[in-house]
């Protein structure tokens, strides 16, 4: 099991954002968490990489209790994200991007930086190496010297997820990469999460986009105002009665509108 997280509760003043919701991760999985907007999906990645503590619960990785760690350190243990809204480094080329994102994994400090021995020089190449090969991995291999603000918005999205694959991530969280895509873009965006997972990386992943979770993923967990709904296979998912309501309203919902 790569990730449990353990009956979480956030509360923000009087509003209950996630009440009780536990969800237990195996390793190599592409694991959905789906749920009507405000459902608290983002939340929980938030929690999860301790962008802030929850209100009570616990979360483990491999079982090491990671509740309260700093979020680079949840970084260095191998946990990395992409965001809702595309946060790139606008200025800086798809290729330095992606390089700062093995900045992680680097042994350099700051005086190698300044006086540049070997050693240096040395990792410095083999970062630049592995960046070249995940944007060619990621389909952007062409576009290595072009300022990542120049980019087509379905082209900044894979660059987001080759950044968080340069930080060697065991568990790698995607929040709705799929969000303003066309089909085509979606189709790429299948093939790369299945080649990221054939790297040994488990995916969880936020999306909208039905058809593509249920093709995409292994297992899937719902939420709905804040609480945990259903959980299973994408079958089971789309056959749960409680998850068509949520999504589509009941009869009676209906009769009264």
């Amino acid at each position: 099991m790569v990730l449990e997280i353990k009956n979480i509760c956030k509360n923000f003043g009087g509003i209950s954002a996630l009440t009780d919701v536990s969800i237990r991760i195996n390793e190599g999985e592409i694991y959905g968490l789906i749920g009507p907007n405000g459902a608290g999906k983002t939340t929980m990645f938030n929690i999860i990489t301790n962008m802030f503590p929850p209100t009570t619960g616990d979360i483990t990785f491999f079982n090491r209790r990671i509740t309260g760690i700093k979020p680079h350190n949840i970084t260095d243990l191998g946990i990395c994200r992409t965001f809702q809204n595309i946060r790139l480094f606008s200025q800086m080329t798809t290729l330095e991007n992606v390089m700062v994102g093995a900045h992680c994994r680097s042994k350099a400090g700051v005086l190698s930086g300044v006086f540049r021995p070997k050693s240096q020089r040395t990792e410095e190449q083999q970062i630049r190496e592995k960046a070249i090969e995940l944007l060619e991995l990621v389909g952007l291999s062409e576009y290595h010297d072009v300022v990542s603000e120049n980019l087509a918005y379905g082209q900044q999205r894979r660059l987001e997820i080759a950044r968080a694959i340069a930080s060697d991530p065991k568990l790698l969280l995607l929040d709705e990469p799929a969000a303003g895509m066309n089909e085509t873009e979606t189709a790429n965006l299948f093939d790369l999460i299945k080649q990221v997972q054939a790297r040994g990386v488990t995916v969880l992943i936020i999306e909208h986009d039905m058809p593509l979770v249920m093709k995409l993923c292994d297992r899937i967990t719902v939420l709905n105002f804040g609480k945990k709904l259903a959980e299973g296979t994408p079958e089971e998912i789309q056959n749960n009665p409680a998850v068509i309501e949520a999504y589509l309203g009941s009869e009676e919902d209906d009769e009264i509108a």
